[in-house]
């Protein structure tokens, strides 16, 4: 199985994701990225792929840095360099026979450039809506793990329990009536 590999082009993120541009508007930016971050290492963390999130110097001047936040590569371009010119410079290093890229942009050209690259595409909203899948996931799992907790605890069976139910219920109309 190949592995997976999303770079992420982070203001565009930031101008199409409802909680990102709220923050974006506050003239939080600071935040917008944070919360950005954060989203991504938790897909990243519960889907296993590995998100790199890219982010041009337009509002950082100056810095051009990688490093790592939340265990998400995060990718500040130098001061002339945009986001895009630097997903279309990684991409073919990275898209092979064993690594699988998909490019999160809802920008039209880069799209495109990026599927002649043999990567694929995914606009703002199809990720976002992807991260809040697998946000629900989550909850699921949690949520059936905190049930399965009480009742593995429990020194009764799944009969003894289904018992109880029904006995729940008889009592409950019991005392409507």
């Amino acid at each position: 199985m190949k592995k997976e590999l999303y770079i992420v082009d982070g203001y565009n993120m930031i101008g199409a994701w409802p909680e990102l541009v709220a923050l974006k508007k506050a003239d939080d930016i600071e935040s917008a990225r944070d919360l950005l971050l954060h989203e991504c290492s938790n897909f990243q963390k519960f889907e296993n792929i590995e998100v790199w999130v890219v982010f041009d110097a337009q509002f950082v001047p100056g810095v051009q840095q990688s490093f790592d936040k939340y265990a998400v590569k995060v990718i500040f371009t130098a001061e002339k360099e945009t986001a895009d010119s630097y997903i279309e410079r990684t991409v073919p290093k990275y898209n092979n026979r064993l690594t699988q890229v998909s490019v999160a942009t809802s920008d039209l050209a880069e799209q495109w450039m990026i599927f002649q690259q043999g990567a694929l595409r995914k606009s703002a909203r199809e990720f976002y809506n992807e991260i809040k899948e697998s946000k629900k996931k989550q909850r699921d799992i949690s949520e059936q793990f905190e049930l399965s907790g009480k009742r593995r605890k429990s020194p009764w069976d799944d009969k003894q329990w289904q018992e109880l139910d029904q006995l729940r219920f008889a009592l409950h109309y019991s005392k409507e009536d």
